[in-house]
């Protein structure tokens, strides 16, 4: 009997992923003969976790925090837009067997808002809260889709110019601290940030959200974060979290590792009624 391929999701803290019952859930639907763990390795352990699992027959990886700078120096060769973001969320084996980082933590941003949701990104004013990486996996696909501009604030002021830099040559971008928010309004708020799920959030005036405008916050949890409580609490038109992205950058994941692109509906469908939203 053939063995089953073996995939696998790195980070630390993982215990709490989704991503092996939404791989499997994947395999089903597809007819894919796979196995899909997590694993915790620590940022000190990724290189000698790595080497180990493609060593012994792994086909791809995802990771997530701590990894993804660290995934993108493992990588031997690495599409545009990982290129692009710094960071790489995805490994594959090739058939030479050098490893592929890709990055599709943008396109799962992208289809759950534009598919999943009908948000329309073309000629709008959107902010990302935070110049990290999760910032910088998103910034690429966003301004593909010609945004009339793109705000990055952050803490540290420095950082986000520096990351809008990086950027600019696609598009309308700039950044700037919390401070030079005031008496600017945005129809699309984006929270980057890891404040969210602790209840905490960065300082923001009041009057931010445009009339109708959209929230979106990038983590997810078996609860409205505080990114989505702000967001209804600011007359958000629609106030949401990430877990529409998370299925949404599997698929893609999926779809890299086994050429086969799975319907995610159903997925979003059933993971949003397990945790009762």
């Amino acid at each position: 009997m053939r063995s089953q391929d073996r995939y696998a999701v790195f980070g630390d803290p993982i215990g709490h992923s989704k991503s092996p019952k939404i791989h499997q859930l994947f395999a089903e639907q597809t007819g894919q003969s796979l196995q899909y763990t997590a694993e915790r390795v620590p940022a000190e352990q990724f290189t000698t976790a790595a080497d180990t699992f493609f060593t012994q027959g792994g086909k791809g990886l995802n990771c997530t925090i701590p990894l993804k700078e660290l995934a993108w120096g493992y990588a031997h060769h690495k599409t545009q837009r990982a290129q692009l973001s710094g960071a790489v969320n995805t490994l594959a084996v090739q058939d030479d067997g050098s490893i592929l980082g890709d990055n599709t933590d943008g396109i799962g941003l992208i289809t759950d808002l534009m598919v999943n949701h009908g948000i329309t990104l073309k000629d709008r004013s959107i902010l990302i809260l935070g110049a990290g990486g999760a910032s910088r996996g998103i910034i690429g696909p966003i301004l593909e889709q010609s945004p009339q501009r793109l705000v990055i604030a952050n803490r540290t002021v420095e950082k986000a110019v520096e990351l809008s830099q990086l950027f600019s040559q696609l598009g309308e971008i700039s950044g700037c601290g919390f401070d030079d928010l005031a008496n600017r309004q945005f129809e699309l708020i984006i929270n980057a940030t890891s404040t969210s799920l602790t209840g905490e959030l960065p300082p923001l005036p009041e009057n931010l959200l445009a009339r109708d405008g959209c929230c979106y916050d990038l983590a997810y949890s078996n609860q409205p974060t505080a990114f989505v409580h702000w967001g209804l609490a600011n007359n958000a038109s629609k106030s949401l979290d990430g877990l529409g992205m998370l299925v949404e950058q599997a698929a893609e994941a999926f779809y890299i590792w086994r050429k086969v692109r799975p319907r995610t509906e159903t997925v979003i469908a059933l993971l949003n009624s397990q945790r009762g939203l």
